[in-house]
């Protein structure tokens, strides 16, 4: 047995903020939607987006993704969208913990940090 995938939900007050941070800034593209729940893909990674009216204001999550190339994403991002990256890890840094870091947060304070393993 093995676990192979890990699928976060992200709840939104305003779907429309969550499916352009994730669409238009990350380049994820909608495959799905009914009247509550959005799902966006890129590559490997599949994301459930749902509007929720009191879940969208509590705490914003904190996701990781994983990359095989974090220059090449931070430039996209940098290039297309820098008002995404975040205030505090706008750049990608070398962590003690072995990995290449940079950080993008979305109007509500939901923050996706790009990792990648130091070689």
């Amino acid at each position: 047995m093995a676990l192979t995938k890990l699928i976060p939900k992200i709840f939104y007050a305003d779907i429309a903020v969550g499916l352009k941070f994730f669409t238009e800034g990350l380049g994820f593209e909608q495959t799905y939607n009914d009247e509550s729940l959005y799902i966006v893909e890129r590559d490997e990674i599949l994301l459930l987006l749902v509007i929720d009216e009191e879940l969208g204001k509590a705490d914003r999550p904190e996701i990781r993704i994983e990359t095989d190339d974090i220059q090449a994403i931070y430039q996209e991002i940098k290039t297309n969208h820098p008002e995404l990256l975040h205030p505090n890890l706008n750049y990608i840094k070398n962590q003690p913990w072995g990995l290449r870091e940079f950080a993008v947060l979305d109007p509500t304070t939901v923050c996706v940090i790009f990792q990648q393993t130091i070689d």
